[in-house]
């Protein structure tokens, strides 16, 4: 017979917390790898996984992205990342800046981020933890996992459930008018670089002045 989920040990707190820095130290040591061929800009041991249709921006445009998020939060501000993680990375890299953030992730893996990590399926755009309160974050940055409009509608009811107003999306430059439809949004002169070149042109959408034209 099939056995009850209730039969699955609970690891304790304390366990979970050597499991995850044993897991962080797994990861350092990753990075570590990056001059033997390793992609440096994935997070630690974390590399791209396709077929979550996963595609790492270059360092230099997840940088750009990550210092604009910190602006726009201000200080003491929330940043939300929906299906962001290069631009998490870059947050994280500048800990102990006064600002925090979670990370909204279909990836599992990075549940190694302990509380900051927020498991998210756009099919179920509001499917979210209740400790997370609607309007509690000073900018949400997403970037929709597919260039469709279905996918960018059921993100958008999740953008607009966390942000107080700032919105910064990156997607296709064909999602134009979707974007502007759904978020408000307009095109900036600022070209996101992925870390290998996709075939379609990504552009990047906000609703406030940036720093990004």
């Amino acid at each position: 017979k099939m056995e009850d989920d209730d039969d699955i040990p609970q690891l304790s707190s304390h366990t979970l917390a050597a499991l995850q820095e044993f897991y962080l130290e797994q990861q350092q040591r990753e990075g570590m790898k990056t001059s033997q061929g390793f992609n440096q800009y994935s997070i630690g041991s974390i590399e791209e996984d396709w077929q979550l249709s996963q595609f790492w921006y270059s360092d230099e445009t997840a940088s750009c992205l990550a210092k604009e998020a910190v602006l726009a939060a201000g200080k003491g501000g929330r940043i939300a990342c929906v299906s962001a993680p290069s631009v998490y990375q870059k947050l994280k890299e500048q800990d102990g800046e006064d600002f925090s953030v979670c990370i909204l992730e279909y990836d599992r893996r990075f549940s190694v981020y302990g509380e900051e990590f927020i498991f998210y399926d756009y099919n179920h755009p509001l499917d979210l933890p209740e400790n997370l309160l609607p309007h509690s974050f000073d900018i949400v940055v997403a970037d929709p996992p597919y260039l469709s409009e279905e996918c960018l509608q059921k993100t958008a009811e999740t953008i607009k459930y966390l942000t107080k107003g700032k919105i910064l999306l990156c997607t296709g430059a064909v999602m134009e008018e979707q974007a502007a439809k759904h978020l408000g949004v307009k095109i900036c002169k600022f070209i996101p670089k992925h870390s290998r070149n996709l075939a379609n042109e990504f552009r990047c959408y906000v609703n406030y002045a940036s720093g990004l034209d």
